[in-house]
């Protein structure tokens, strides 16, 4: 229980302090949202290099210098790095985000999703929620911070990448050139949920993610005409095995992070469920609370590893046996628990040595980060700020995001993204993606607040 008393003594540090000096200014950082958006940063078109200019052109308007900003091409994308120089030889502090965007069909939205648009209180288009909303706000906040002359204890850099929803290739990049950090601020985790009342539920500050790791079974054959079958089929094996994978469940699993999170959340959501999450945090053998967890898709990744089929091949010709059949199983891994370990469990599981397990060479594993009281206390002075005694929830994550590879290099990261907004109202990654215009003064303030205190 230290993680919880460490969470508690944090924001019992809290004072009654003055709000810091004003934010951005709304319609500035609006219009860098809108012109981010308007920038396709999807794989394979090879735009990202042209948004990271953008958001140089915005820093350098604001004072910083050509030395402050480095854009590195890999590939067809970039990273960006921009450093307000700190006044110490401190570690500096690290602001995470990333420029691209996944794939989007105009033809399926209701508006081009590479022109954005203001209508009804919300900005449309892809990207203005993941992740360009809160890079945007870091961006003008940087630029503010800079204008107004402000000069930090600790460096603060802020780090995009360029493919982060695909390869990650340009993360990896960063965080082995920057894992001499303090700590990381992640802008692409955590965040705050509002109702469909109108007002706020809580906030998450993420300080652990799953690891995202895919396993490929594979079974070979020497195949053979089809009117004469034999004993094997490498379709029928593979199917067998694809039938265990999908009804084992890992042991569930539990650690500080949730031990101290999930009784927050089952005051939140009460009912069964948050009975179940209650009586799993105080006992992770609680057959009943498993049970109840394991049926619902919001909480199940939050007790254990979970590992689903998402991909299958077999066969090349209508007439012909089998000579190879493959599946991809798709696995969230429980912080701490090793990518090999899961791998050896899966082929146990399987039991059939013709079934070969193969693990993704680029997989890569990260434990949970420690709930530091600083961080806990910035975090909860600056939502406190907006929305007074609202609940702060230690969460982890069930997908992966750029603070996987910060982790994995030792460089503790957290999920703190300025966005309050309806669960009613996310569709990252969905059709007509869209960012509350309402949301922009308090995630600036967010931003601001954040940055003085952990730069002090």
């Amino acid at each position: 229980m230290r993680l919880a008393a460490a969470f508690l003594a944090s924001a019992a540090m809290l004072a009654a302090a003055p709000v810091h000096a004003k934010p951005a200014d709304t319609a500035t950082a609006k219009k860098i949202l809108m012109d981010s958006v308007a920038i396709p940063t999807v794989e394979g078109r090879g735009k990202v290099p042209e948004l990271a200019a953008y958001y140089a052109s915005v820093l350098k308007a604001a004072g910083y210098s050509d030395a402050d900003i480095e854009i590195t091409p890999i590939g067809e994308t970039a990273t960006f790095a921009a450093t307000l120089q700190g006044t110490t030889k401190a570690k500096p502090i690290l602001l995470l985000g990333h420029m691209d965007v996944v794939e989007a069909d105009p033809k399926d939205w209701t508006r081009d999703p590479f022109v954005p648009v203001e209508e009804n209180g919300y900005i449309f288009g892809r990207g203005s929620e993941d992740n360009k909303f809160d890079v945007a706000m870091m961006v003008a906040t940087m630029a503010e911070l800079k204008k107004e002359g402000f000069k930090p204890k600790r460096s603060i850099i802020l780090l995009l990448s360029g493919d982060e929803e695909t390869a990650m290739t340009t993360t990896r990049a960063l965080a082995a050139k920057y894992k001499d950090a303090e700590f990381a601020l992640n802008g692409d985790g955590g965040g705050g949920l509002i109702g469909e009342d109108g007002k706020a539920k809580y906030y998450g500050l993420q300080a652990g993610e799953k690891t995202y790791a895919d396993y490929v079974l594979e079974v070979t054959n020497p195949g053979g005409h089809s009117s004469r079958p034999g004993a094997v089929n490498a379709i029928v094996e593979l199917s067998e095995a694809l039938a265990k994978v999908g009804a084992y469940r890992f042991t569930p699993q539990q650690n500080e992070l949730t031990k101290v999170g999930m009784p927050i959340v089952a005051d939140q959501v009460g009912g069964d469920i948050g009975a179940a999450l209650k009586a799993f945090a105080a006992d992770p053998t609680d057959a009943k609370a498993i049970a109840t967890i394991r049926a619902d898709p919001e909480y199940v990744g939050q007790i254990g590893t979970t590992c689903v089929p998402t991909l299958v091949k077999g066969g090349h010709a209508e007439n012909a046996l089998p000579q190879r059949a493959t599946a991809n199983i798709n696995c969230r891994i429980f912080p701490g628990v090793s990518i090999e370990t899961v791998r050896a469990e899966l082929e146990k599981v399987i039991g059939d040595p013709a079934v070969k397990v193969n693990t993704d060479p680029d997989a890569t594993a990260s434990d949970a980060s420690p709930l530091r009281p600083d961080v806990v206390a910035a975090v909860t002075r600056a939502v406190h700020a907006r929305f007074p005694g609202l609940p702060i929830i230690p969460s982890m994550s069930a997908g992966a995001t750029d603070s996987l590879h910060f982790r994995a290099v030792g460089v503790p990261s957290y999920g703190v993204a300025g966005l309050f907004s309806k669960a009613s109202d996310s569709f990252a990654h969905g059709l007509n993606e869209r960012a509350p215009v309402a949301a922009i003064p308090g995630a600036l303030a967010h931003w601001d607040s954040l940055l003085r205190d952990l730069s002090k």
